[in-house]
C-alpha cells in the first residue's frame, strides 16, 4: 500500500511538471504536542513518520485544493487520469491512522505531506528468504483490458515474454469487439476495475461469462475502496490482483488461475 501511496504522489507531481521540473522525496520524524495539533483539523499529540513528496509544478487553486481527495475529480484532460490516485492516496492513509497535508500555489508548485503513526516497537529484521523459483510460464490467450497504454503496453510485453498470446483493449468496448473475433480462443480475461466508457472489469467479465461459462478472470485494481469487493468476486471465482504489482506476481497469479479447476 505504501507503493501505490509514493507511485501516486510522484506520479501527480511528474504530471504538473509537463516542461520538467524537481520532485523532492523526504521523510522525517515528527512530534506534535497540543497546540500543534490544532493547527491542522487532522492533526493530534504523539509521534508520527512524516513523508513528503514536493514537486515545482503548475500548481493548485484554493478551489481545486478542496476537492483533490474526492474520487474522479481530475484536473488533467479527458482520458489523461482517472482522477483515482489521490483518492486512493487518501483512503490508504486514513487506514492505517494518518493524514494527508497539502500546500500549493498556483505557479509555485505543490507539496505533499503523508503523517503515519510511528512505531512504538523495535522493527525486527526480515529472516533471509528462501531464493526465489523460476518465473512460470505458459502458452495459452489472454484478453488483456487495461485503459492506461504504458501500464497495458508493459503487461502486454510481460505476458508475451512468459510464452502468453495477448489481446489488448484500452476498456470493455474494445474487449467485446476483441471477444466478438477471437473469442473460442480465449482461456484468460485480465482486466481493470475501473475503466471509462462506463463498463467496470466485473460488467465486462460477467458479460463474457455468458457467452462463456467458466471464464477464468483476474480483476485487477489500485483503488483501496474496492477491496470492499473482493467478497463478490471470490463468490464468482475471479481472482483479485492488487496495483502495483510485480512481473513475478503477475506471472504466478495468472499461472495459478489458469491451472485453477473450474
Amino acid at each position: 500500500m505504501m507503493e501505490q501511496v509514493m507511485m501516486n504522489l510522484v506520479v501527480n507531481a511528474r504530471d504538473a511538471m509537463p516542461k520538467g521540473g524537481k520532485i523532492s522525496i523526504t521523510t522525517t520524524a515528527v512530534d506534535f504536542d497540543k497546540t500543534q495539533s490544532t493547527a491542522h483539523s487532522d492533526r493530534r499529540p504523539g509521534h508520527f513518520v512524516c513523508l513528503t513528496v514536493s514537486d515545482t509544478g503548475c500548481g493548485m487553486d484554493a478551489e481545486m485544493l478542496k476537492r483533490i481527495f474526492e474520487p474522479f475529480f481530475s484536473t488533467k484532460e479527458p482520458g489523461k487520469g482517472t482522477g483515482l490516485g489521490l483518492a486512493t492516496v487518501h483512503g490508504i492513509v486514513a487506514q492505517h491512522q494518518g493524514w494527508v497535508e497539502v500546500d500549493s500555489e498556483v505557479g509555485a508548485g505543490t507539496t505533499f505531506r503523508v503523517y503515519l503513526p510511528a512505531a512504538v516497537k523495535p522493527v525486527v529484521e526480515a529472516t533471509p528468504q528462501a531464493p526465489v523459483a523460476s518465473i512460470q510460464r505458459g502458452t495459452e490467450t489472454i484478453l488483456l483490458v487495461e485503459d492506461e497504454f504504458k501500464v497495458r503496453q508493459l503487461i502486454g510485453q510481460t505476458l508475451r515474454v512468459l510464452g502468453y498470446r495477448v489481446y489488448e483493449a484500452a476498456n470493455g468496448q474494445e474487449a467485446v469487439i476483441l471477444w466478438q473475433r477471437h473469442g473460442p480462443e480465449i482461456d484468460l480475461l485480465l482486466t481493470d476495475m475501473v475503466m471509462p466508457e462506463g463498463m467496470t472489469g466485473l460488467e465486462l467479465t460477467e458479460q463474457l461469462r455468458v457467452l462463456k461459462p467458466g471464464l477464468k478472470a483476474i480483476i485487477s485494481s489500485g483503488y483501496s475502496t474496492e477491496i470492499t469487493q473482493l467478497g463478490q468476486l471470490n463468490k464468482a471465482g475471479i481472482v483479485y490482483l492488487p496495483k502495483p504489482y510485480q512481473a513475478k506476481v503477475l506471472a504466478e497469479v495468472v499461472r495459478t488461475c489458469l491451472d485453477k479447476k473450474s
